[in-house]
């Protein structure tokens, strides 16, 4: 998939997996917690995008508000939002039941495209229940 963000700012992400979440929330970090990704990608970085505003600004710039859709920047190509959700389906161990369950739904394009909403406002509601601000306003 081809984005308006630019790769070439970050060259420490060269030939590695990029996961880009929300730690305050908790279903992001549980979901990149419980994927296994170094297990099944090896070489992966996970950024916390509350750590790091700057990054936050340009996907924003770039048309991916984080606060939207979490993302995957892999061998040039950033897949956000449902398409990120799929990918590290079809990337994940499918060692445990997390990732079994979320092989079984998430590795169609379809179900990841119609069930996302769904996620995206689970997690809108429970940061407003814990107090927790959004990304773009921090």
């Amino acid at each position: 998939m081809k984005s308006a963000f630019d790769i070439a700012h970050h060259p420490e992400w060269n030939d590695k997996a990029v996961v880009i979440y929300d730690g305050d929330c908790p279903f992001c970090s549980n979901y990149v917690k419980f994927q296994r990704l170094r297990e099944a990608l090896g070489n992966v970085i996970l950024i916390d995008a509350r750590q790091t505003p700057s990054l936050v600004e340009e996907f924003s710039a770039a048309g991916m508000p984080l606060d939207e859709g979490m993302a995957i920047i892999m061998s040039g190509s950033v897949y956000y939002g449902p398409d990120c959700v799929n990918r590290l389906a079809l990337l994940s161990s499918r060692r445990g039941w997390f990732n079994k369950l979320n092989a079984a739904i998430f590795s169609s394009p379809r179900m990841s495209a119609a069930l996302y909403p769904w996620m995206k406002h689970g997690r809108a509601v429970v940061l407003r229940l814990l107090g927790r601000r959004k990304l773009s306003d921090t």
